[in-house]
């Protein structure tokens, strides 16, 4: 009998280590997910857009770095920014170099609250049992007024809280975008009546967002955020969404208003490229940049 139950409890701390093993394992296999869209106006050329999202860059990101160096061999035509780029105060060198080779290329951005604060420890269980969480330190500041300087100085517009547009192949593309909603920063900008193809940009995408977005006539919303769920269960899915979505649309890319037959907006949603460093794994949800061409 106890050589029964030490055997059982021997094969249980086995498998627990072993989910524990491919759950670090999985966090750092980077993956380019492509996506193909219909959507652009009649007249407008093809062309290839970058969703890149919650990549939260630590020291010593080597293999991250060099992911994101090699996304330039995919010739995107513009590159997108939606939040959460950092995780140290020290890693705002290394994230540059990461991004160096897309320089130039037209694009945007978007803040989340890991570009104004570094993570904080908390117990991974709260964001399932919020009672679990309890009192959280004060965080770190990052360097988020110089990153938003560099950034700038690469080409690409500041969208958070405003409208303005971009030049893609001689194509002009509308822009509107949000600060983080998770923290309460956005506002979204004033209506304007407004032509042709639009882009919103949002880190977290809260549905009040996303319903800005779509009676703003938006043509694609581009989000990241969630983490796919970050551990999700095989054959089930997400638990949670880290917003008001509901885990049916956690990530990937669907129409909008979710619950309306007719959808009216396209809404991408990337699994995002890294997790907070004090929980550092994923589970059946592998981080991801989105590849995605219009046409």
């Amino acid at each position: 009998m106890i050589r029964g139950i030490a055997t059982v409890t021997g094969l249980g701390v086995g498998i627990g280590a072993g989910v524990a093993g491919w759950s670090l394992w999985e966090a750092r296999s980077f993956q380019r997910s492509f996506h193909h869209l219909n959507i652009l106006p009649d007249g407008m050329e093809p062309m290839r857009i970058l969703n890149i999202s919650d990549i939260h860059l630590m020291p010593g990101d080597e293999k991250k770095v060099e992911f994101l160096r090699d996304l330039a061999d995919l010739k995107p035509d513009a590159v997108f920014l939606t939040g959460d780029q950092l995780s140290s105060t020290k890693s705002l060198p290394s994230l540059l170099r990461a991004l160096q080779p897309l320089n130039g290329i037209p694009g945007a951005f978007v803040f989340g609250s890991h570009d104004y604060h570094a993570p904080v420890w908390k117990n991974p269980l709260s964001y399932v049992l919020p009672f679990l969480g309890g009192p959280e330190k004060d965080p770190e500041d990052l360097p988020h007024a110089a990153m938003a300087e560099a950034f700038r100085d690469f080409g690409w517009t500041d969208m958070r809280n405003t409208r303005s547009s971009i030049q893609v192949n001689n194509q002009k593309i509308q822009l509107v975008g949000v600060d983080d909603p998770h923290i309460n920063l956005d506002e979204y900008p004033a209506p304007k009546e407004q032509e042709g193809f639009t882009i919103g940009l949002t880190h977290a995408p809260y549905t009040r967002v996303l319903n800005a977005m779509e009676a703003d006539s938006v043509t694609l919303a581009l989000a990241g955020h969630t983490h796919g769920g970050q551990v999700c269960v095989p054959g089930y899915g997400a638990l949670i969404t880290n917003c008001d979505l509901d885990t049916a649309h956690v990530a990937g890319v669907f129409g909008w208003p979710a619950i309306a037959q007719e959808k009216t907006m396209t809404v991408a949603i990337s699994r995002g490229l890294g997790t907070s460093p004090y929980a550092p794994f994923r589970l059946a949800c592998r981080p991801e940049v989105q590849i995605i061409d219009l046409a």
